[in-house]
């Protein structure tokens, strides 16, 4: 399917503005099903935002939510950058990357069959059964 420049006009201001091939092409891909009913001046004032140099939230003069709440791990006061949810834990930053950090147990069991590729293993029998103990459950 070819796309050509198409002239709109503005539902807000009446103005024409060009939907491009290239947005006809993005709105194809996304299986968007209407055009655009509004000129990118008209759009940016309908989202409250104006039309500013730059680029995100912080160009456009919001600003990021913090909220003041209770790590659910160890009870410090703490601020996170989103509004949490009922029934979800919050954690701190300690705690979350506590979390997130990988477990010393598989630091262990990499230590472990080196050694056992290396033959410093007492039972050569215990091998196969350590490696399956290892391996990742599917």
């Amino acid at each position: 399917m070819e796309f050509v420049d198409r002239l709109l006009t503005c539902a807000d201001c009446g103005g024409e503005f060009i939907f491009t091939a290239g947005e006809q092409l993005f709105f194809f891909d996304k299986q968007f099903k209407n055009d655009p009913k509004r000129c990118k001046p008209c759009k940016s004032k309908r989202a409250g935002v104006g039309v500013k140099a730059g680029a995100g939230p912080a160009a456009a003069g919001l600003s990021r939510t913090e909220t003041r709440t209770e790590c659910s791990a160890c009870g410090i006061e703490t601020t996170v950058p989103f509004k949490p949810t009922q029934g979800r834990p919050v954690l701190c930053r300690q705690c979350f990357q506590a979390k997130r950090a990988p477990s010393t147990g598989a630091l262990v069991t990499a230590a472990g069959t080196v050694d056992m590729v290396a033959g410093k293993t007492g039972d050569p029998g215990s091998v196969g059964a350590e490696l399956l103990a290892a391996a990742p459950q599917a």
